[in-house]
């Protein structure tokens, strides 16, 4: 199979379950923010997060697959057949374990903190920003799009992004900059 298909070349992609729709289309940009959020993620482990966070991570990157595929199937016709594209309860639980696990370990937060310090808490903390934005374009869908779960999911996922970098600037020694 060559990667290169030129079916897109008038501005055209095919959501799951064949539908063809314009590049521009908002469920298209909604799961082309949670593919940036992932290589963000990916590019933060590619740089060293160490562990807890690098498990965690990996994680995440697989649960932004199954996200972008829950997004690219309009008519939930095809991911409730794919196991492995269910977002569930369970995995909104397991993002609070890890804030509540990672947490445990830092100092109580007094104020806000500035994005930066160490080079995987910045690049943690603009994924954070990508995540916000992917859940802006997911909440821009409409309630009927998606399902709860989803939506809480991304919503814990970026406040568990802002705790991963407090996390990697302590491993490395690097105070958060309060604002």
């Amino acid at each position: 199979m060559k990667i290169y298909t030129k079916t897109g070349d008038r501005g055209e992609t095919a959501l799951l379950g064949g539908a063809r729709v314009p590049k521009s289309n908002p469920r298209v940009s909604a799961y082309g923010e949670a593919d940036e959020l992932g290589a963000w993620l990916g590019l933060v482990r590619a740089e060293g997060a160490g562990e807890p966070l690098d498990g965690m991570l990996h994680r995440i990157e697989r649960d932004l697959f199954a996200i972008g595929a829950r997004l690219a199937d309009a008519e939930h016709r095809v991911a409730d057949r794919v196991p492995k594209t269910a977002v569930t309860a369970a995995d909104v639980a397991r993002l609070e374990g890890w804030i509540d696990q990672l947490e445990a370990t830092l100092p109580s937060l007094e104020r806000f903190i500035l994005a930066g310090g160490s080079p995987a808490a910045a690049r943690l903390h603009v994924a954070r920003t990508v995540c916000r934005r992917a859940e802006r374009h997911i909440v821009a869908l409409g309630p009927e799009a998606v399902e709860p779960e989803l939506l809480a999911y991304i919503n814990r996922l970026s406040d568990l992004l802002f705790v991963m970098a407090r996390a990697a600037n302590a491993r490395a020694g690097v105070r958060d900059e309060e604002w």
